[in-house]
Parts: C-alpha cells; structure tokens; sequence
C-alpha cells in the first residue's frame, strides 16, 4: 500500500473568504491533489497561447496527460497542465484527459487516446510488463508521445522506453534560476517556425541529456547555445556539452515522438513563441502536421 503523509492544514484569508486546504502528498513527495492555478498564472497563459492550430485536425484528438512522479516533484506541473488543457480548448487541436493513475496504462483504456503527454514525470518505471506491452505497442501501432521536461528523468530500468523518449537526465548545471541561451538548431524546419530562425534566451533549469539508440536516430530542433557565454561558462558545463539538445523528433515505429526539455518553471508557458512550438510539437505526435522526422547528423 502506498505510505501517505498528511500536511497540516493552511488557512488563507482573502478578500474576506477564507479557504480551508488539506495537502495530503505521497512518501516521495507527489502531491495527492495539485494545487489549483491561480487566476493570474491562468490569465498569462490564456494570453500567450495561439489563437489556432497550425494544421486542422484529422479527426477528433483525445490526449492522456499524466503527471504521476516517483521521484522529484515540479511545482509547474500544474501550470503546464493548465496551458495544455488551454492550447487544446482555444485551437480545437485536441481535448484531453488528466491522470496520475498507473492502471491508465491498459490496452482497452489508451485505445481512446490518440497520444499521451508525460507532464514532468520523475522516476517512472513500469514494472508491470503488461502496461509496458501497452505503451509500447501504443506507439509502434501508430500514436503518438510527448515528453516535457523531466519526462526525460524516467525508465531507469528500462532502456527501451528511455530509447523511446530519446535521452535520459544526466545533471543539470544550467539551474533553474539562471537565464540561459538556446539555438534554433534547425532555422529552417517547419516545427521551428515560431522561433522566426532565432534563437532566445530563458530562465528554465536545462537537462544535459544522456544519449539513447543511436547517435543520429532523433531530429534535434533546440539546443544550448555555448555562443552565449554565462551558458557555456555555468559551473558543471562540459565542452562536451556544446549543442546539448534540448528538444527533438522522431518517428518510433508507426509512430511519433516530440520531446521539449523547457519547462521547470511555469514563466515558460507565458511566452507564445514557445507555446506555439510545443503546440506544433503535439501536432506532429498526433499525425496531424505532416513534417520530416529524418535524423540530421549533430554538430552540423
């Protein structure tokens, strides 16, 4: 049975309302009940996400967002919850479903989805063979994944789905107080196209990416930028760490794969270039933006 930890109850006061919350979060620190997003978070977001969808959906899209972690918790995870839930409303792009429940993981239950989106999950391991048969056989039938951010921090003990995502956390010397440079890597591809062929700075805590498959089985579209010197001078970076990816495609069977590694902090999903990529993203996990997925040779 799951060892839980009840937090002692806060009591907020506002405009003479007083809202009584109980947090109750799991031994590893996962909150049982995310908090809600407040209004003004909400109202950035609303404000920074697209108007439309950059191509028209086949057919009705229905995502699994799941945000379950075994490991460290992110506090932007309702956030990002939050500015997906957005995107698919104001876009008509998709709808979507919000768990943190494991037995989601089932042949019938994700028949109904036609991608599934791990919101900053941490240490996932998938035990259970069946429900890595499931999630396996989801997207080499054809569907699509998502990652974002800690998405890469899972599968300690299952290479084929760390293969799958396309990188594994290895440290993070770009902390998430610090600004940092990221290159359009691929000015000219079409899921780029938000970035206007430049490239942009954020205050975002940045994975370095250990590599999974081959050298050259993903098409990276962002990574750091050591043109940028407080990005290649951090305390930890590696010259090695030149042009560490940061986001990327790629096709895994009969299906696809898109990974953005932003995210930490939730000044992310204010900005509308970055929405709009990660809504281009998903729309190529899903099959409905139609873009090259071919592997280009790193340090081009």
């Amino acid at each position: 049975m799951k060892s839980w930890i009840t937090g002692l109850l806060t009591v907020v006061v506002s405009l003479g309302v007083i809202m009584v919350f109980t947090k109750s979060v799991l031994a590893d620190g996962s909150p049982k009940v995310l908090k809600p997003v407040s209004d003004e978070i909400t109202a950035k977001i609303e404000a920074a996400a697209p108007e439309k969808a950059t191509a028209k959906p086949a057919k009705a899209r229905k995502i699994l967002v799941f945000w379950l972690c075994k490991g460290y918790f992110h506090e932007s995870i309702p956030a990002t919850n939050k500015a997906i839930e957005i995107m698919g409303k104001k876009t008509g792009a998709y709808d979507v479903v919000f768990s943190d429940d494991m037995n989601m993981f089932d042949a019938k239950k994700l028949a109904e989805f036609d991608a599934i989106l791990f919101n900053n999950t941490t240490h996932l391991d998938f035990n259970e063979p069946g429900q890595r048969e499931a999630l396996m056989d989801f997207v080499k039938g054809g569907k699509g994944i998502i990652g974002l951010h800690a998405a890469s921090d899972n599968f300690y003990t299952w290479s084929e789905a760390a293969a799958m995502i396309g990188g594994q956390y290895n440290e993070h010397p770009w902390g998430a107080s610090g600004v940092w440079a990221i290159k359009d890597y691929e000015p000219n591809h079409p899921l780029n196209a938000a970035f206007k062929g430049e490239g942009f700075k954020v205050r975002d805590e940045i994975y370095r990416q250990k590599k999974f498959g081959t050298v050259e089985d993903r098409r990276i579209l962002l990574t750091l930028d050591f043109n940028d010197p407080a990005t290649k001078n951090v305390k930890g970076a590696r010259e090695s760490d030149r042009d560490m990816p940061v986001s990327w495609i790629k096709d895994y069977g009969k299906g696809r794969i898109f990974f953005c590694g932003l995210g930490h902090n939730n000044e992310i999903y204010y900005r509308p270039a970055i929405l709009q990529y990660e809504l281009d993203g998903i729309q190529f996990a899903l099959g409905d933006l139609k873009v090259d997925a071919t592997p280009v040779k790193e340090g081009k």
